[in-house]
């Protein structure tokens, strides 16, 4: 990758981790990069910043260092000091995302906290399921915990912390209380909806939106008899992934399929804009089989975008709307104390469906 600047082009400064470097298409990247009037240059978080190159735009997902980081690890805590003090000295540059939102996402005790808080969720029929945190390895006072904060069995228990290590992803579904002895604070179990097996992803790129249908855990329901069962959402959710958690049982295959509401989705993401203010992030709703409601159970940090159609042109589409706004004095661009509302009064042209057929087929419930 080139660090030649032109006096052209503007600089994308550009940090992800190897992992997901190795998934990118970096020709196409750079590709479309110039074609917007761009230089991308990848960074080296390990060199100083200040003596790489002038940024216009700092593009990244640093979640796993900065929760390292805020969890003591002393590399990780350097590297994302001199990232903060580098952004302090250049207020100039526009940040995808800023440091303080991307936190928000870290802990999924809070953000789901946020979720529940929304009092207008609760009559368009969109919720996130019950849950308690669990600080402790005493079962009695956890159960006590649950009931007080009316979380009914069987529940899903995920870490707290949302990124930073494999085991963020690792997730047991329990069926009863001694089932709990499983668990390992800080940790977060959350009420389990049954929903078919079907799990709807929904990407965000700035005001632009996709959604697309996974495969998910089959419908469980409490049992004084069945042991916990551990698993990674890798294995389970992702597009091609095959698991026997998914095979719904006999008794529990539905006539008819429950469909996704956009307008609810809708709704969701206007709450992430002003709530949380993110242009990359991406969020995981289920169906309830019983109600129809839209259970929101998790939310993402620059999410994989390999479903979502040309996601670098519209990358760079949303980059530059920043860009300009920069440019015409929009200076709370990059101060967290504004950032959501910022995001939330200059979003052009509302929300769009990037799946949207132009004969009025709607990009939702796709297999990819």
């Amino acid at each position: 990758m080139s660090n030649k600047v032109s006096n052209f082009y503007k600089n994308i400064g550009i940090w992800i981790s190897e992992k997901k470097s190795h998934k990118l298409n970096w020709k196409e990247l750079i590709k479309t990069c110039n074609s917007h009037g761009y230089n991308l240059i990848k960074l080296d978080l390990e060199r100083p910043l200040e003596d790489q190159v002038e940024c216009h735009v700092f593009l990244h997902k640093l979640t796993d260092i900065i929760a390292a980081a805020d969890q003591g690890d002393p590399k990780a805590s350097c590297i994302i000091g001199n990232v903060e003090q580098y952004l302090s000295n250049h207020p100039n540059i526009t940040v995808i995302d800023p440091l303080e939102n991307v936190r928000i996402l870290l802990n999924r005790y809070y953000y789901y906290s946020i979720l529940q808080e929304e009092t207008l969720f609760q009559s368009q029929g969109i919720y996130t399921p019950t849950f308690a945190e669990f600080t402790t390895c005493n079962i009695e006072q956890n159960i006590e915990i649950m009931r007080h904060r009316g979380v009914t069995f069987p529940v899903i228990c995920k870490p707290t912390i949302a990124h930073g290590s494999k085991s963020a992803h690792e997730m047991i579904l329990i069926f009863n209380e001694k089932g709990l002895n499983v668990c390992r604070p800080p940790c977060v179990v959350q009420s389990f909806v049954n929903h078919n097996a079907v799990l709807h992803k929904v990407f965000l790129i700035g005001n632009r939106y996709h959604i697309c249908e996974r495969p998910s855990l089959k419908n469980f329901y409490s049992s004084e008899d069945l042991d916990p069962i551990f698993y990674s959402t890798g294995e389970v959710c992702k597009a091609d992934s095959q698991s026997t958690l998914s095979i719904l049982d006999p008794h529990d295959k539905a006539d008819i399929k429950m469909t996704l509401n956009e307008n609810k989705i809708k709704s969701i993401i206007r709450l992430l804009r002003k709530k949380i203010g993110l242009l990359l992030a991406g969020f995981d709703v289920v169906i309830d089989n019983n109600t129809g409601d839209h259970a929101v159970i998790d939310i993402n940090v620059f999410p994989s975008y390999d479903s979502f159609p040309n996601f670098f042109d519209h990358l760079l589409d949303c980059i530059d709307e920043h860009v300009n706004n920069m440019s015409n004095g929009d200076s709370c661009n990059n101060k967290s104390s504004s950032k959501a509302d910022y995001f939330c009064n200059h979003r052009p042209n509302g929300l769009i469906n990037v799946g949207l057929d132009p004969l009025g087929v709607i990009g939702m419930n796709i297999n990819n």
